[in-house]
């Protein structure tokens, strides 16, 4: 067999060489840091998440006599629950995350 023998490469031909290894070194970096940074964020977030998901709270509200619930809904970080206390509509809000009673509507016909 035969081996292909390759000139040596010219002063100009070496240099470009060089600048290309370079150039790729630069990009090979760049893209190795941007990598970084994703992974750094995610890994930020992951941690510094609020609260838990997998703790529970056991809360008993209390609703006026004859009262009925209507409808619930969350509205940004709010339960909303709409009541139905002996003809008239009350609605209660709770804090999502501690379920603390946040405000409450009361809605009356006028006379």
């Amino acid at each position: 067999m035969t081996e292909t023998t390759f000139p040596e490469p010219t002063q100009e031909q070496a240099a470009l060489i060089a600048r290309v290894r370079r150039m790729m070194l630069i990009a090979a970096l760049t893209s190795a840091l941007a990598v970084s940074v994703v992974l750094i964020a995610i890994g930020y977030r992951f941690y510094r998440a609020e609260g838990s998901p997998v703790a529970t709270t056991d809360i008993t509200a209390a609703l006026p006599k004859g009262a009925r619930i209507v409808s619930t809904g969350i509205a940004g970080d709010s339960l909303v629950v709409t009541l139905d206390v002996g003809g008239t509509t009350e609605i209660r809000t709770f804090d999502a995350k501690t379920l603390k009673p946040s405000g409450k509507l009361r809605f009356v016909s006028e006379p």
